[in-house]
């Protein structure tokens, strides 16, 4: 059970990857075509989807690896608290993606929205690298 348990969690770990390449890509959509912003809005929009998926595999099976480890309740707390950060701000990011999906097909100026974005996702990288860090050195806090 336990193997079955670690393969999901990395499972759910490499769904969150697209989070770390999520602030390039916001950054390189201003210079496309109309119908390719809102082709990728749309798509962000799904891929985002699939990462809180992701997230609630990790916060599942985080929880039951974290109760047959020996980790210390300083790092448990920053680790959920990290995670449940990170699928706020994806779910929060949610609806400026789909905001400017709607304003690119409208030909309405979608810059607050990919300000929006632009932000919760650098938000969102800088939060997993910390996550991934902790992971890598839990001895930090015992």
């Amino acid at each position: 059970m336990g193997m079955i348990m670690y393969l999901l969690h990395i499972v759910g770990a490499l769904s969150l990857g697209f989070y770390l390449i999520l602030p390039f890509v916001v950054g390189r959509i201003r210079k496309l075509n109309v119908a390719a912003q809102e082709g990728a809005f749309t798509s962000l929009r799904s891929l985002n989807r699939i990462a809180q998926y992701g997230l609630i595999i990790q916060l599942l099976t985080g929880g039951y690896l974290m109760t047959k480890g020996e980790y210390s309740h300083l790092w448990m707390g920053i680790v959920v608290v990290l995670l449940l950060a990170m699928a706020a701000i994806g779910g929060i990011m949610g609806k400026p993606l789909r905001l400017a999906a709607e304003g690119v097909k409208s030909n309405r100026d979608v810059s607050p929205e990919q300000g929006k974005i632009r932000m919760f996702s650098t938000l969102l990288a800088v939060f997993l690298l910390i996550m991934v860090y902790l992971m890598v050195d839990s001895s930090l806090f015992l």
